[in-house]
């Protein structure tokens, strides 16, 4: 009888799925009791034709034993990539979202720094984050339960402390930062490079 490793065996019982174990073994007792057929009919006399049938059916058993139990441990080494691909995967969009989070906070930090240098009230510093967000003076209204009125006010309020003009305006000067793009140089050949 072969003995197969601890760690083969391990890995039969641990990673293959219920399905493939159970074809392997019901292919492991085709086998063996073919084995134990073309025995028995060898010492019965048996015609030969009848024995190279069943050594056909043997080794055509045998070989399809063989390929299963190659073709499992490929889609289980298939299947440890992938989980740790997907793993790695998983820790990178964690580490990314991290990220993420943070520059927002940041992001958050600066708008009301720069709020609190503008000397904006917390009435005018939350309509103006709701602008910034691209809310309507009236969507603004219904956010805060107040009239339209009171929240044109505060946004004529909040123009007139940032010196800017209009929600598009203070919605730029927060983006300017991220837009900023250096112009692209050209490329110098070598002949018209200095030496």
């Amino acid at each position: 009888m072969v003995h197969m490793p601890d760690n083969a065996n391990r890995w039969f019982f641990t990673e293959v799925n219920v399905k493939d174990r159970l074809i392997a073994a019901l292919l492991a007792c085709i086998v063996l009791l073919e084995l134990l057929d073309v025995t028995a009919d060898a010492g019965l006399g048996v015609p030969a034709w009848h024995l190279v049938q069943e050594w056909t059916l043997l080794l055509l058993s045998a070989a399809g034993f063989v390929y299963l139990v190659i073709d499992i441990r490929r889609r289980t080494r298939e299947t440890r990539q992938l989980r740790g691909s997907l793993s790695l995967t998983h820790q990178k969009l964690e580490l990314l979202g991290q990220r993420m989070r943070d520059a927002r906070r940041q992001y958050g930090e600066v708008i009301q720094d720069q709020f609190e240098q503008w000397g904006l009230s917390l009435g005018e510093q939350e309509v103006a984050l709701l602008l910034l967000k691209g809310l309507s003076l009236k969507e603004i209204a219904s956010v805060r339960n107040t009239r339209e009125k009171t929240a044109r006010q505060q946004a004529s309020s909040i123009y007139s402390k940032t010196g800017l003009e209009g929600r598009h305006a203070i919605s730029a000067w927060f983006l300017e930062d991220f837009l900023t793009v250096d112009a692209p140089q050209p490329p110098q050949d070598e002949a018209s490079s200095p030496e």
